[in-house]
C-alpha cells in the first residue's frame, strides 16, 4: 500500500536517552516529525513510528484496532530499551492516549510523559451510537488540519473510519481502568481552542493519575495539531526542558 507524502517513520540514533513520539488517530508521522527532529537535535535517540492503518487510506485503517496501534508503540519501546538507559514517551492526541497506556504497562520503564491535546473520551453526541453505527456505516466526515497557522497540512484522513473509531473508545476504556498506575512525571500541553478534543480530557487525566509531578500548559495560539502550529516551538522547548530536568533529578 503506497504511503501518503511524508508518512515514513522518523528514526534517529543518538545517546542513551530515548524518546518515543506517537502521532494521533487518522494522522501520520508528518504531524510530529518537527517535534521528533527537535528532540533528535538535542542528541536523544528518537523513534516516531507510523501506526498500522495510518498514512495510507482510511479504508485500510478500518481493518485495524487499537491493539495493533499499541503493538507498534510497544515494539518501538522495546527497540529503544535495547540501547537507552532512560526512556520518555510523548504523543499528540491519540498518541497521548497510547503514551498513557504504555506508562500503565511499563511502570518504572518510563521516566516521564509529554502529552499534547491527549484524548481519553469524547463529548460528541453521536458517540453513544458508535457501537451500532460501525456495523453499517464505514466512515463519517473527519476534521483534519485543525491548525491555526496558515499553510500547514498534517496529512490526515478526511474521514473517520468507524470500526477504528469504535476500537479507539475501547482503548480509552482500558486506559481509564488503569489510570492510577500512571505515576510518572507528566506534562500536558493543551490548546485553549481545540476543535477535536475537549478540555475535559486533560482535566480528567490530571484528576486521576497518581503522578505527583504533573503540570498543564495552556497554548493560546494553536488549535488541535499544536505540534505544527504557532505554539510548536514552545512545545519542543518545553519537552527538552522536561527531559533534562527529569534526567538531572534522577542522577
Amino acid at each position: 500500500m503506497p504511503l501518503l507524502p511524508d508518512a515514513e517513520p522518523f528514526n534517529h540514533d543518538g545517546n542513551k536517552i530515548g524518546v518515543l513520539v506517537s502521532h494521533g488517530f487518522t494522522g501520520q508521522p508528518k504531524s510530529i516529525k518537527p517535534w521528533a527532529q527537535a528532540l533528535a537535535d538535542e542528541g536523544y535517540t528518537v523513534r516516531a513510528p507510523r501506526l498500522p492503518g495510518h498514512g495510507t487510506t482510511w479504508q485500510e485503517m478500518n481493518g485495524t484496532v487499537w491493539q495493533d496501534w499499541y503493538a507498534e508503540i510497544e515494539r518501538n519501546y522495546r527497540e529503544l530499551a535495547k540501547t537507552c538507559d532512560t526512556i520518555f514517551v510523548m504523543g499528540l492526541s491519540m498518541g497521548g492516549s497510547l503514551a498513557l497506556r504504555l506508562a500503565e504497562e511499563k511502570g518504572d520503564g518510563i521516566a516521564g510523559l509529554v502529552l499534547v491535546n491527549p484524548a481519553v473520551q469524547s463529548e460528541r453526541h453521536d458517540r453513544h451510537l458508535l457501537p451500532f453505527l460501525h456495523y453499517v456505516i464505514p466512515a463519517f466526515p473527519g476534521i483534519i488540519n485543525d491548525i491555526k497557522k496558515p499553510g500547514q497540512d498534517e496529512g490526515g484522513y478526511p474521514k473517520i473510519p468507524l470500526k477504528a473509531a469504535y476500537s479507539l473508545t475501547q482503548l480509552w476504556s482500558a486506559i481509564k481502568g488503569d489510570i492510577t498506575k500512571v505515576d510518572q512525571p507528566l506534562i500536558i500541553f493543551r490548546s485553549a481552542d481545540d476543535h477535536v478534543v475537549e478540555p475535559s480530557n486533560t482535566a480528567w487525566i490530571l484528576a486521576n493519575v497518581a503522578s505527583k509531578d504533573a503540570e498543564e500548559v495552556v497554548l493560546h495560539e494553536s488549535y488541535h495539531v499544536a505540534t505544527m502550529d504557532n505554539d510548536a516551538p514552545a512545545i519542543f522547548a518545553g519537552s527538552v526542558e522536561f527531559v533534562k530536568r527529569i534526567v538531572a533529578e534522577g542522577k
